[in-house]
């Protein structure tokens, strides 16, 4: 399913949690919406599900209007929110029924989401009796139920033990194999656990929209060297594909290199022919971390 976002702006009040933004998802991804806490990452996904609407601006569902269409566009999308709704003193078998029956499904299609998602040996239980994991799973089950095309998840894998996260995802994995999945975090590992596409929001913005092999890719290295003697800028910049030279402090400094060549090698014969010694290196080269740490900072 293919999802058009266009000039999206959402205005609290005196708050701008979203700023006019606009990006497409297509399908068959996994898109992984990544800001730090407060960014607009909920607020966006409740826009998207029509929950909510926008000041401005326009969203397109499978070339429909959700403005126009809200009903419609509804019945194409999963959603599990941030914080999981469940009837806890139900079974749960009967829970999925009861979703079953608020789609108007038969509840045929409960059994083999159950399988789908791993909850079979649990399914006699009541959803009280379960571990969080479990109850996620539940959600999940609900938010599939009805084979939408468009799965969106609020923070899916928060609060999960290392088993259950490793369980979870490759389940959101396996969904994205079928369907278009926007997949929210603050956690970076989620990320590059699950999606195959990253769009950085940050203060209601995007401020990055890159596949995630394209991030590990990038042409500029950086490497943070100590020598043990102060060294004069201009000789720095006499090393090979050198972009940008940084005094950190006394004899450290942060070099940039325009190479995907490791650099370290070349560091050392440089010190070793400029009879310097190297106290301290460390490869800094961007990763989603750093992307991260740079484009949040302020």
């Amino acid at each position: 399913m293919e999802v058009k976002v266009l000039n999206l702006t959402k205005q609290y009040a005196n708050q701008l949690a979203l700023d006019s933004i606009s990006f497409e998802l297509k399908p068959g991804e996994i898109v992984g919406l990544l800001g730090p806490n407060g960014a607009g990452k909920s607020t966006l996904m409740k826009l998207l599900t029509g929950y909510l609407q926008p000041s401005k601006g326009d969203v397109y569902i499978d070339n429909l209007l959700l403005s126009e269409n809200v009903l419609v566009t509804q019945q194409k999308i999963g959603y599990l929110p941030e914080h999981n709704p469940l009837y806890t003193d139900m079974y749960v078998k009967e829970y999925l029924e009861f979703v079953a029956g608020l789609y108007k499904l038969p509840t045929s299609y409960v059994s083999p989401v159950i399988e789908q998602v791993g909850l079979t040996p649990e399914v006699h239980k009541k959803i009280h009796q379960l571990s969080k994991g479990y109850r996620q799973r539940i959600g999940l089950a609900a938010a599939i139920l009805h084979q939408p095309k468009l799965i969106i998840l609020d923070e899916p894998t928060t609060g999960l033990d290392p088993n259950q996260l490793v369980e979870i995802r490759s389940l959101i994995k396996e969904l994205g194999k079928e369907n278009t999945v926007l997949f929210s975090s603050h956690i970076l590992q989620e990320i590059e656990a699950v999606c195959d596409r990253v769009i950085l929001i940050h203060k209601g913005k995007i401020v990055h929209d890159m596949r995630l092999n394209q991030v590990n890719q990038q042409t500029e290295q950086l490497i943070e060297v100590e020598f043990d003697l102060r060294v004069e800028e201009q000789l720095l910049y006499k090393l090979p594909n050198i972009k940008k030279v940084q005094n950190i402090f006394d004899a450290t400094w942060e070099l940039t290199f325009e190479t995907q060549q490791d650099m370290r090698s070349k560091l050392f014969d440089y010190a070793q022919q400029n009879g310097l010694r190297v106290l301290k290196m460390i490869s800094k080269n961007k990763n989603l971390e750093s992307l991260f740490k740079e484009l949040t900072a302020n």
